[in-house]
Formats: structure tokens, sequence, C-alpha cells
């Protein structure tokens, strides 16, 4: 059975930062495009960053770009998000997905209806 569990979401002050991981389970992903979304109160699911099977190729919403980092161990299974100079909008939940599809090494997607694999997701809220 295949698990994406998230961890790292938190209160912060605007500014400050915080560290999401997302361990898989169940199978490798190791060659399977891999991204992050959230979803505020009230607003739909939105896409944040996407990373590519090895890790060489990465893709950003606009309003994250110099601010958040996508990276991944695949030796770890695990997906990471860094995300620094937090703002009261990036308030949400947020989840990490995974394509059932292999053999993806160099590319990102940002279409949500990509992605197969979902974490049950985790809070992350920053205080003005």
């Amino acid at each position: 059975q295949v698990q994406l569990v998230e961890s790292g979401g938190g209160l912060v002050q605007a500014g400050g930062s915080l560290r999401l991981s997302c361990a898989a389970s169940g199978r490798t992903f190791r060659s399977s495009t891999m991204a992050w979304f959230r979803q505020a109160p009230g607003k739909e699911r939105e896409f944040v960053a996407s990373i590519s099977g090895i890790g060489d190729s990465t893709y950003y919403v606009d309003s994250v770009k110099g601010r958040f980092t996508i990276s991944r161990d695949n030796a770890k299974n695990t997906l990471y998000l860094q995300m620094n100079s937090l703002k009261p909008e990036d308030s949400a939940v947020y989840y990490c997905a995974a394509q059932r599809l292999s053999g993806s090494y160099h590319y990102t997607e940002r279409n949500i209806k990509a992605y197969d694999y979902w974490g049950q997701g985790t809070q992350a809220t920053v205080s003005s």
C-alpha cells in the first residue's frame, strides 16, 4: 500500500521558515515526478512546486519563487519543501503528491490531475 506522510508544519511568524517533509512508503518514487500543493480555507488546492524524478529540474509557482525550495532524497524516498521568508498568505494545508508513472527522470508537472498519490496534508500557519 502506497503512503505519503507529510510532516514539519506548524505556526511561525511572518519572515520565518518551515521545512516540510514527505516520507513515501509502499513503492519507490525515485524516477517519478513529485510536487507540493497547498489549500487555504475556502480556496481550491493550488500548485506550489514540482521536481523531476532525479531532482535535476524544478518548477515553482511565481508567488513562491526565490523563497521556497523543493528537493528530494531518493535514497530515503523523501520529498522536502524548504519555506523561507514566509508570509501570512502562505498559510494553508500543504500536500505532497506523486505520479504513478515511472521514468520521468527530467520532467516537472504542475497539473493537479497528473498526480495519483496524495498525502494527508500538514498545516502551515504564518502569523502577521
